[in-house]
């Protein structure tokens, strides 16, 4: 069996290694996920919400041991990893308190002798490929609903947050669930072919639209449940009516938290010109007031780059930008030393030439684009294959609806960005993917409705 070298983007150096899997011990692994399966949806559905509150328990008991894991392993600042760690607790919540009302059985006629129902059935075995960037978070809205609901799953997290996709199988293991019916599957993109390739009911990823479509191509035939959760380049448009300084606080942060590396990133920003100068200023203050450091640190915000790779391409958009005319106000360079670590940058004078307009980032770097007003914003905003979340920033609310009800993206934000709940439903328009996670639909999602007809006869 061949190993997975696993290395600290902060520094480089390397944290383990794993034995990785192959061919032959992924096949082995989703035959008895088949075979556990049907005993697992056979038990009550409070047993199953019993074992996701042990797993929940067992997140708080080793919160600090599993941030500290994220980080190592991601580069993500420390702060960062627990924050997201204990905002998982509430998705756990919410998926336990609404699994029961959304997968009850229902009547739906009754009447002269004929009664018409409407059972939820699981899928049966998921396979979940997932990502690096929010791990606990992207993971576990598969993981959780799809046990919840009578799954087993087969999970592939991201080679570059594997030490945190085993975690979750041991809390999940010590909680009760059988080992066969949730497997992780350790490795990288071979691994994850070996899993496309098996006797699967439904496959879930997340990650770029790239591979998102290779997945599409090689399970499309075999009519397989394919969800995928892909790239976005989010736009925020800030009206003229806006405080700039409030408004330009509040996107440097949706634009560089987690080091830009959030799916619904703030990737681009359009102001108008009335307020443009003034939120340029104020945005720069703000970013270069993020502190860039080890991330293990507590005052850090700025952490490295979990992948090496994608430093080449903020290098390319800056260099684009450059040579377009774009102002480079701040960073735009590597910073020295080894790791994964590119300076907090922001660019004004963008436009849609470039491809830091136009193609995902991914990092600390933002591009911004003066408008003339809400017509510009808003055919600029659709300017995209993507559509994954949009914002505007405005003192009047009819205003800000009428321009959001004109935007392509699955996820609106008035006065506020980057934000998800697991209330609503987690989709996208064009190349950001198909299906939905989150929200009620987020459960339904993993079973398949069944039709009852059932008449009576003297």
């Amino acid at each position: 069996m061949s190993q997975l070298a696993i290395y600290n983007p902060a520094n480089g150096e390397p944290i383990a290694e794993l034995a990785a899997d192959d061919e032959r011990s992924v096949a082995a692994k989703a035959e008895a996920a088949r075979a556990a399966q049907p005993a697992w949806a056979a038990r009550s559905l409070e047993e199953r919400k019993a074992c996701m509150v042990r797993f929940r328990d067992g997140v708080v008991r080793d919160l600090e041991a599993l941030a500290v894991t994220m980080t190592r392993e991601t580069g993500k600042p420390i702060s960062m990893s627990r924050s997201e760690l204990n905002g998982l607790l509430g998705r756990i919540d919410f998926f336990v308190g609404m699994v029961g009302p959304v997968t009850a059985t229902e009547t739906v006629f009754d009447e002269g002798g004929m009664k018409e129902r409407i059972e939820h059935m699981p899928l049966g075995v998921v396979g979940n490929i997932s990502a690096w960037n929010y791990p606990w978070f992207v993971g576990c809205n598969v993981i959780v609903p799809a046990l919840l609901t009578g799954n087993a799953v087969l999970y592939k997290p991201s080679e570059y947050a594997s030490l945190t996709g085993l975690e979750i199988a041991r809390l999940l293991h010590q909680a009760g669930v059988p080992r066969d019916v949730f497997t992780p599957l350790v490795g990288a993109g071979p691994v994850g072919a070996a899993l496309l390739a098996q006797k699967i009911d439904g496959l879930f990823f997340t990650g770029s639209h790239a591979t998102g479509v290779r997945i599409a191509q090689a399970v499309g035939s075999r009519l397989v449940k394919l969800q995928l959760e892909l790239g976005g380049k989010d736009p925020t448009y800030v009206c003229d009516d806006a405080d700039p300084k409030a408004a330009a606080q509040s996107l440097a942060d949706g634009a560089m938290y987690n080091t830009g590396q959030s799916c619904c990133s703030v990737e681009r920003i359009y102001v108008h010109e009335k307020i443009h100068d003034a939120f340029v200023a104020a945005f720069i203050e703000t970013v270069k007031g993020f502190k860039v450091g080890d991330p293990m640190r507590e005052d850090t915000y700025i952490g490295p780059l979990t992948r090496a790779a994608q430093l080449d391409v903020l290098d390319a958009q800056v260099a684009d930008a450059k040579v377009q005319g774009a102002t480079l106000h701040t960073g735009g360079h590597r910073l020295p030393g080894p790791g994964n670590w590119y300076a907090p940058t922001v660019i004004s004078e963008a436009h849609h030439g470039m491809a830091l307009m136009k193609e995902e980032s991914f990092g600390p770097i933002i591009g911004i684009q003066k408008v003339t007003g809400d017509e510009e914003a808003v055919r600029l905003m659709n300017d995209t294959r993507y559509g994954l979340t949009a914002g505007v920033y405005s003192r009047n609310a009819e205003r800000a609806q009428a321009v959001l009800s004109r935007v392509n993206a699955g996820s609106l934000y008035w006065n506020c960005c980057d934000r998800v709940s697991p209330r609503l439903p987690w989709s996208g328009f064009g190349d950001s993917g198909i299906g939905v996670t989150l929200s009620t639909y987020g459960i339904e999602t993993f079973t398949r409705p069944r039709a009852w007809h059932l008449k009576f006869t003297g």
